[in-house]
Parts: C-alpha cells; structure tokens; sequence
C-alpha cells in the first residue's frame, strides 16, 4: 500500500525545469537577469562597465598588434626594397670581375636580379651653402631601372640624365633640406680624394640632380644619392672594382638554402652576409616589443575581467530569494550555477565581439583618423623624423586577431565560474531568512 502511495506521488512530481544543461529555461532566466531594473541600477552600471572595458581592451589589442604588423611589415618592405637579400664581398682580392659575376648568379633560381655597388659617404650641399651627410650608391642604369622600388618612386625630374651618366637621383628630404629640385647641382664632397705631397685633399664635385625620388622611408630619403656606377668609380678612385653585389631572391627567408650555389657560381672566396644579419638588432627589438605589448594591454582586459566577478558576486547577493525559489522549485545546483555562468559570459561574449567590430573599423581607417587628431591638435602625431615611416600602417593578423579573442573570451568565462559557483553553493533556507 505504501508503495503504491509513493509511485502515484512520484507521478505527481513535476519535471525539473532545468533537466537538460543551458535549456531554454536557464537561458531565460539568464538574459532576466542581464536586464536593468530600478532597484538593480548599480549592478547594471558595474556589468556596463565591464562590457565596455573588455570591449576597449580587444580593441586596442588589435589595433596595437595590427599597427606593430604594420610597421614591421613596412619596415621590412622599405628596408629590403633597396637593399639586397644577400650581399657578396671578396675575401682574395678586389672584385673586378663583377659583370661576369653578376650574370653568373642572376642565373641562380631563386634569384632575381644582382647589383655591382660602389658604395662611400660623402658630405653633400646645394643652395645657400646648406650641407647634409650622404650615402653615395654607384649602381648601373639598368640595374636601377630594375629596382622599382626607387625607379616608380621618381616624384621630380626622371632617369634621363642618369641612364645618360650625367646626372645623379637624390631623396627627396634631401631636396628639401639642401634647397633642391631637379636640374640643380648639389656638391659632394668626399674624404677620400686625390693623394699629393701635403696630404690627402678631399674631392669636391659637382653633379646635375636628374630626379628626386621618395621611397616613402625618411632614412632614406634624407641619405641616399645614386650615382652611375662608372662616375662612382671614378668618384671614390674604385676604377674597374666594386665593392660588393647584391643579390635580390624571391623568398627572403630562404638565403640559407641559396648560400651553397651563390659560393659555386662565385668560383672564388667570398664573404656573404644576408638581410638577418644586418637589422638582426633592430627586428629583435621589434619582436620584443610586440610580445611585451601584448602582455600589457592583456591587463587591461584582465581588469574588466575582474569587474564582470564583481558585478557578478553582488548581484548573487541580491537574487538570494530569487535562488532559493529556484531550487525550492526544483531547479539544480548545477542550473543555478550555468544561470549566472550565462549571466557573467554574455558579457565577455558580446564584449570581445564588440571590440573586434571597434578594432577592425579603426585599423581599416587608421590612417584617416590619425590625420584628423593631427588635424584637431595642430600637431604631426606620427612623424617621419621619429618613426622613419611617412604614413601610420596597420595589417591585421588573422591569427594574433584570433588568439586575442580566444584570451578574452577565456578570461571572461574564468571569471564568471567563482560568482557562479558561490550562487550554486547558495543555503535556500539562509537565503530567505536574510531576506
């Protein structure tokens, strides 16, 4: 009889509402408890600001990683668009076969051009007697024909005169530091000059500027003159020799694997260095830089982290009736505790994919944006002098863009377990008393 009682009890009992795990149920109750009530103003300002602190973090992460992917980016565009993969220099005596050499290794595969360069610093001045450091590349017309980077960069004059052997290609800083445009003269002066029976006398020359390119690097632009690779012989007494040849390949991170064949085509000793181990300082740094960045500004998301706990542990305490209610209706521990687990990452969730709408929006029109806070503050905020770049670049990563989502979303969920597992953890019968 007894049992009989029991099995039409238990027939009776209704299904708990949250029998399968994130039901319907759980995430009603949930999104309830993400609205905004008079009484729960407070709360809802702490969850707002932790929205936008997590939306502000994502943002800047990828805005700031896109912006070093940029600069790296560029940099390594700038720096080896004019200078060689490889660069070959004799070890046994002068090169003074380099024509034979040059075609000898443009026949590699994988290799795309090769550059005899005569190379010296001279001092160069124009008008009014103004005077500025300079690098003097000699290289063939042809040769430089071939390096688009400088020859579709022409913004004054053309090759005319160069490819002639009369006239020589300056930056275009350069022009506006000396005064110059083209058909100018600028004067070089070189410390190497003719020998006499008092001394060394440095040699001074003067050559037509035939064009003014911009590269768009202001190290370069501000340095580097190119001269006929005859003239440049003659210039630094290097007649028949030069002093290095560079090598231009399709893959620069593949110099290692070309390195045996540069040394069979040479057929003599040489010394070969490559790309890496020219700016190995500079794109360490670089590299440093970055990861360090990444560590800090992830503080910042860390800290809306943090406020999503607390928001999240105050409003446990002020749902305790509403807690006690539930469970006394049937509803699980483990409901309570993927209620407000819900609660806590709807926040992160549509946090992070704020912040990466926000940060795609801004690294698609960084370059517009930084001209108009120039524009507001009557200041250059990027400028060329300091950071060597004309314009401010940004090249998003998918994978750095994904592995900041994955960090933000994961601080968050962490986040929310301690306030969800308190809330699971909660005594129904204490909750109403101290109701």
């Amino acid at each position: 009889m007894t049992s009989a009682v029991e099995g039409r009890e238990a027939d009776k009992v209704t299904p708990s509402p949250s029998a399968r795990p994130f039901s319907a149920f759980e995430r009603i109750v949930a999104w309830r408890y993400l609205r905004a009530r008079r009484k729960e103003a407070f709360i809802s300002v702490i969850a707002g600001f932790s929205f936008i602190g997590i939306m502000l973090g994502v943002a800047t992460l990828i805005i700031v990683m896109a912006v070093m992917n940029g600069f790296r980016t560029e940099l390594i565009s700038r720096i080896l668009g004019i200078n060689g993969h490889m660069i070959i220099q004799p070890v046994d005596g002068p090169l003074d076969n380099y024509a034979e050499l040059a075609d000898k290794f443009s026949g590699i595969a994988g290799v795309t051009m090769a550059l005899p360069l005569v190379e010296g610093q001279t001092l160069a001045s124009g008008r009014g007697g103004a005077g500025t450091g300079a690098l003097v590349r000699g290289i063939r017309a042809d040769d430089l024909t071939k390096l688009k980077t400088v020859s579709n960069n022409i913004r004054a004059g053309d090759m005319v005169g160069f490819a002639a052997g009369q006239g020589v290609l300056i930056g275009s800083r350069m022009a506006n530091e000396l005064g110059l445009t083209a058909g100018d003269s600028v004067t070089l002066v070189s410390p190497e000059g003719d020998v006499t029976p008092l001394g060394v006398n440095p040699r001074v020359k003067s050559y037509t500027v035939s064009g003014i390119f911009e590269i768009g690097m202001s190290e370069y632009d501000a340095s580097i003159i190119y001269m006929p690779l005859e003239e440049a012989q003659l210039y630094f007494n290097a007649e028949g020799i030069v002093q290095s040849i560079e090598l231009f390949v399709d893959d620069p991170d593949m110099v290692d694997e070309l390195r045996p064949k540069v040394e069979e085509a040479a057929g003599r000793q040489i010394f070969i260095t490559d790309w890496r181990q020219r700016n190995q300082t500079f794109f360490s740094a670089l590299q440093v830089e970055r990861n360090v960045m990444f560590m800090i500004l992830t503080l910042i998301v860390l800290v809306a982290a943090l406020n999503i706990i607390s928001g999240l542990i105050m409003l446990v305490k002020d749902k305790g009736s509403d807690i006690a209610i539930l469970r006394t209706m049937g509803a699980t521990s483990g409901s309570i505790m993927r209620i407000f687990f819900m609660t806590g990452a709807a926040i992160g969730v549509t946090g992070t994919f704020a912040g990466v709408a926000l940060g795609v929006v801004v690294c698609l029109n960084i370059e517009s944006i930084r001209s108009f806070f120039s524009w507001v503050s009557g200041t250059v905020l990027f400028d060329p002098e300091l950071y060597f770049l004309s314009q401010l670049p940004a090249d998003m990563n998918v994978g750095e863009t994904m592995s900041v989502v994955i960090m933000a979303l994961t601080l968050s969920f962490i986040a929310t377990l301690f306030p969800a597992w308190r809330a699971s953890r909660l005594d129904p019968v204490q909750a109403l008393r101290y109701e």
